[in-house]
């Protein structure tokens, strides 16, 4: 089947963790993990977009629910609103745009619910039969709804479980072998806050968090068994440091941690000569160099498999040999990176810079970040701005792009 912009739409699909799959890595390519439905792993807000999508141990906001949803019961306020609007790829085309609704509400000074809807536009797209006839002009998909119960566990720790409905429509059924896929999945999270004593002058909160999210069922997009994808299930660790600089001005120091708890991909043998993938006579599968794990494995293997499986090894196509790098190493590089600071005048004014590193052999995702936000009685807007600094242009999707948070407080201060 000739589609166009077929190419397109897989570049969104697999855009959140294969920016990197063109680059060198010592001669061989990166061994990216990838998986399906990438857009539940896109960071939704302005405001974590700003500080190198760090949010697991940020501040608690209506958009918490990414990357921490025990958050919520900190919340200030009784009930507030949020709504995310990211355009994509913008270099390429105009229609396509991640889009975020979020809601919470606090029902007590230790308990809040919130839910959110994310929806991924891919834009228009043409499908053409094998002999290049017109089956018309659609418009693919995805989409996640969830939500979650926050609670206080202790004076300083909260906790939270989330449930969470994704589908994604891809073909929107043109095509015989391609239908609709989706997933229903469930996070866990704690967070922990409290005053410290650490500075003379200077009062300060002290954060850390951690979180599981996007724990499901594979997802098949053939209505069968033979093939399904892992979802983008997903550790992030972290910390925050909060500085109440005088009774205007405050500034929060962010690092995030994360890591996709999804097989590495296996190193297979090769043929000495041709380079060629060796199979099994007998099963007609990929044969697996020593040291290597099969990924085709359930959910929960899988999750406790991610931290052991990397091969440590990667072929290179320059040689025809296989470098060794070390399966220690290559769990280390799986482990992304980012770091955020934001300042904030009066609760009325901010300004965030961030930064993000992958690895090269992972994906090679390098950006800095940078955004502002504005605060007035009920409302408040956040904007951000993302700026690559990969060797390669037009690697990541939101390159040049201004992406918009807006924010309602409408119920009031917590009782």
């Amino acid at each position: 089947m000739k589609i166009r912009r077929l190419f397109l739409a897989a570049l969104v699909l697999t855009a959140a963790n294969m920016y990197g799959q063109s680059y060198s890595f010592g001669g061989y390519a990166p061994n990216v993990i990838t998986t399906a439905v990438p857009f539940v792993s896109i960071a939704p807000d302005a405001r974590g977009g700003a500080m190198g999508d760090c949010g697991v141990a940020s501040t608690p906001d209506v958009y918490s629910m990414h990357y921490n949803p025990a958050k919520y019961v900190y919340l200030e306020d009784k009930l507030t609103i949020g709504l995310n609007y990211s355009p994509w790829l913008t270099n390429l085309t105009k229609d396509m745009n991640l889009a975020y609704l979020a809601g919470a509400y606090k029902i007590n000074d230790r308990s809040a619910v919130a839910a959110t809807l994310r929806y991924f536009n891919c834009g228009e797209i043409n499908f053409r039969d094998p002999n290049n006839y017109d089956l018309g002009t659609y418009n693919p998909n995805e989409w996640a709804i969830d939500a979650t119960y926050s609670r206080m566990l202790g004076d300083y720790l909260a906790g939270a479980v989330a449930g969470r409905f994704i589908y994604s429509n891809l073909t929107q059924g043109v095509t015989d072998y391609g239908k609709a896929g989706w997933s229903v999945a469930a996070d866990v999270s704690v967070y922990y806050k409290r005053p410290v004593e650490w500075f003379r002058t200077i009062d300060a909160d002290f954060a850390w968090g951690a979180a599981i999210t996007n724990i499901g069922s594979k997802v098949s997009y053939n209505g069968s068994s033979d093939r399904r994808d892992f979802i983008p299930t997903t550790l992030r660790v972290g910390s925050s440091l909060k500085l109440e600089l005088d009774e205007y001005n405050t500034l929060e120091f962010n690092v995030d941690l994360s890591k996709l708890m999804v097989p590495t991909p296996p190193a297979y043998v090769r043929d000495s000569i041709t380079g060629a993938i060796v199979t099994d006579p007998e099963t007609g599968l990929p044969t697996l160099q020593p040291g290597s794990y099969d990924n085709n494995v359930s959910v929960v293997q899988g999750m406790i498999q991610s931290f052991y499986d990397a091969p440590g090894m990667g072929y290179n196509y320059e040689t025809g040999q296989w470098d060794h790098y070390g399966k220690f190493y290559e769990e280390l590089c799986e482990v992304m990176v980012g770091v955020g600071v934001e300042y904030w005048y009066n609760n009325i004014f901010s300004v965030r810079a961030g930064y993000f590193n992958e690895t090269a052999l992972k994906g090679n995702r390098k950006y800095v970040t940078a955004g502002a936000a504005l605060k007035y009685n009920m409302f408040g807007l956040d904007v951000s701005y993302l700026i690559p600094i990969s060797s390669v242009a037009g690697s990541n999707p939101l390159e040049k792009t201004l992406r918009f948070n807006l924010t309602f407080n409408m119920g009031g201060k917590k009782s």
